[in-house]
């Protein structure tokens, strides 16, 4: 299990986050919504150690996540697909999916895995990921993540600027991770996809964790929406999720 425990962080003399306490289960989708500012990109960097706590701790099972470097997470099962995307665009798509699989020195079965999950990327493995559609980069940057084979899969905001049809994939992904055992912790603006696919749903404000609740909940009484996304309505949960 993914655990984060107390955790404080920012930048410089800036405190964004304030003592958040919360757990991810394997095969579980959490999805974290909050407005612009609320902390968190600065979450998710935090448990990926780009950015220091300054109290509390990241533990996957007994292990202390936030005791290691940033390099060092990759390789204990954590992927990351950062808002941006933040591919190698003179590379090619092969190149990049190879910087994932060299984290923990994965195989061609785990390649054969991401390309079942992204069948278009075979055909475009000698392309410069730069000169790719903003949809199949998004397929390049969640593959490359999960080239490492992950436990645990954070995603940053990764239906951003992409078509509908695109925005499906994005979800449809997250649900196949799920039914694989994958835990995914999901930042998205998408409100309506996210509670089609997450178990539960943690909202932020101001760096504070201020309130849980579930789809189904959210489905009957969309107060917290309101109060902490700006949304109105919502629409009822999917049949898909678990």
């Amino acid at each position: 299990m993914l655990h984060i425990e107390n955790l404080t962080s920012g930048y410089s003399q800036i405190q964004v986050l304030q003592d958040l306490s919360f757990s991810v289960q394997e095969g579980e989708v959490l999805g974290l919504l909050g407005r612009n500012g609320a902390g968190k990109t600065t979450l998710l960097k935090t448990i990926m150690g780009l950015v220091r706590q300054t109290s509390g701790q990241v533990r996957l099972d007994q292990s202390n996540l936030s005791a290691l470097e940033a390099h060092e997470i990759p390789r204990n099962g954590i992927g990351y697909v950062p808002q941006g995307r933040r591919l190698f665009p003179w590379l090619t798509v092969e190149e990049n999916l190879k910087m994932g699989l060299l984290v923990r020195n994965s195989g061609n079965e785990v390649l054969e895995w991401v390309f079942s999950l992204f069948p278009v990327l075979r055909e475009r493995l000698g392309q410069r990921a730069g000169t790719l559609s903003g949809g199949e980069q998004q397929m390049v940057a969640t593959a490359r993540a999960l080239c490492l084979k992950p436990r645990y899969l954070l995603m940053d905001e990764p239906s951003e600027g992409l078509m509908p049809t695109m925005i499906a994939t994005v979800f449809d992904t997250v649900e196949r991770l799920r039914r694989e055992n994958v835990g995914v912790l999901l930042v998205e603006q998408k409100i309506e996809g996210t509670l089609r696919v997450a178990d539960r749903v943690l909202f932020l404000e101001n760096g504070l964790l201020k309130a849980e609740s579930t789809p189904d909940a959210l489905a009957q009484d969309p107060a917290l929406l309101s109060r902490y996304v700006g949304i109105q309505n919502t629409p009822a949960p999917g049949s898909s999720r678990r």
